[in-house]
């Protein structure tokens, strides 16, 4: 109940143009996909893993992409996470609470985490123009402290009132212990 967890992925800088004035919006998976081991950023000639068609090289998803009409993704609104970029230099950084606490009480996938699928708003889905691309760090990252994560935040200060001390003293008359 006090902890927070919040989803990081960090901005990776390229060459390329860069989106600008859009939303991403995350969706917990509800089935198993294949990350793969490929880094080719620039040609996306990897093959035999999670793509556009495919959860694996033997698996392919409900519908293309994995929608969120598909039944690849939970699309309760429970679940939605959504940040507006302006530059396009921004890390994507989202409240992922609920989905955590539901993952690990058995309430969610039963209790399978499956990651998130980040998509365009659908919005922008719909639109025909081109946004570029964006990249985030990977969990093999040569860039330690850029790798995504969940972050488990919480306050764990003690707090007192130090600060709001007054002096009294039992031996001392009463109007000694005024404080004024």
């Amino acid at each position: 109940g006090s902890v927070k967890f919040f989803m990081k992925l960090h901005n990776v800088e390229h060459p390329d143009t860069l989106p600008r004035n859009y939303k991403l919006v995350a969706h917990p998976l509800r089935r198993a996909w294949d990350e793969g081991l490929g880094i080719d950023l620039d040609e996306y000639s990897d093959i035999g893993q999670s793509n556009w068609l495919s959860a694996s090289s033997a698996t392919a998803w409900a519908t293309a992409g994995a929608s969120n009409t598909s039944t690849d993704v939970n699309v309760t609104t429970d679940y939605l996470v959504e940040q507006a970029f302006d530059t396009g230099l921004e890390d994507f950084e989202v409240d992922v609470t609920k989905y955590v606490e539901d993952i690990l009480s058995n309430d969610l996938n039963s209790g399978n985490n499956y990651g998130h699928i980040l998509q365009f708003s659908s919005s922008y889905e719909a639109d025909t123009n081109s946004y570029y691309t964006k990249k985030f760090s990977a969990r093999d990252s040569e860039y330690y402290f850029n790798r995504p994560v969940i972050e488990a935040q919480w306050d764990s200060s003690i707090k007192d009132d130090r600060s709001n001390f007054y002096y009294s003293s039992s031996l001392a008359p009463a109007a000694d212990n005024l404080n004024d």
